[in-house]
């Protein structure tokens, strides 16, 4: 009887330090599964690699998605966009508070004054009238930092970051330039452009949602 009870104890302390090892796996599990997440993927389009994150003003920034644009068999430039998180939604996004990146690599050389006519362009096409006066300034602010670059060649890279608390920051070549255009609604006006209702082109705002 007694060799029974003692192999019964034997018995519950092993059950026992089983289930506390089970346990302390679990709780281990989803730190192990964080630390192994892959890295968000890369993207490559036309030979030209998209990072699937990068850090801008503090934060860690997704790739959402990439798209070309192009006018019949003429590749005029590629463009990404980096968000907080990714989505797929228009609306979401303009609204997503949190640094942002449109960053646009050039297939062609163009004038900058092609750039500055296109940019307007796009901000009258998807802004209501009534809110163009307030953007005003800015845009001319934003038209003097695209002009002074003169010209755009194949190859080069510009960034339009948005950083809360600064606005636009214009970067050519990885080079800042100018002071920041300052306004959640004016980095909006931009985006508008290439995923606003009436877009510079329907399938550059598909790639730039992730479609």
């Amino acid at each position: 009887m007694r060799t029974d009870r003692r192999a019964g104890w034997r018995d519950l302390a092993l059950a026992l330090a089983w289930a506390l090892a089970a346990c302390a796996a679990l709780a281990q599990a989803p730190a192990q599964a964080q630390a192994q997440a892959p890295a968000p993927a890369q993207v490559t389009l036309e030979g030209q690699r998209f990072d699937g994150e990068l850090r801008l003003g503090g934060q860690a920034l997704q790739l959402n998605g990439v798209g070309m644009r192009s006018v019949a068999w003429l590749k005029g430039y590629l463009t990404a966009l980096y968000l907080p998180r990714k989505s797929g939604d228009a609306g979401e996004v303009l609204a997503m508070p949190g640094p942002k990146r449109l960053q646009m690599r050039m297939l062609q050389e163009v004038s900058t004054q092609e750039f500055v006519k296109a940019f307007d362009k796009g901000v009258k096409r998807n802004t209501p009238e009534a809110e163009l006066p307030a953007l005003a300034e800015r845009m001319q602010q934003f038209d003097a930092l695209v002009g002074a670059v003169g010209k755009v060649r194949k190859g080069d890279v510009v960034d339009l970051d948005f950083v809360p608390g600064q606005g636009l920051l214009f970067s050519y070549n990885g080079r800042r330039l100018g002071k920041p255009v300052p306004g959640d609604d004016f980095y909006a006006a931009l985006l508008r452009i290439f995923i606003g209702d009436k877009p510079a082109q329907a399938e550059l705002k598909a790639g730039l949602l992730g479609s």
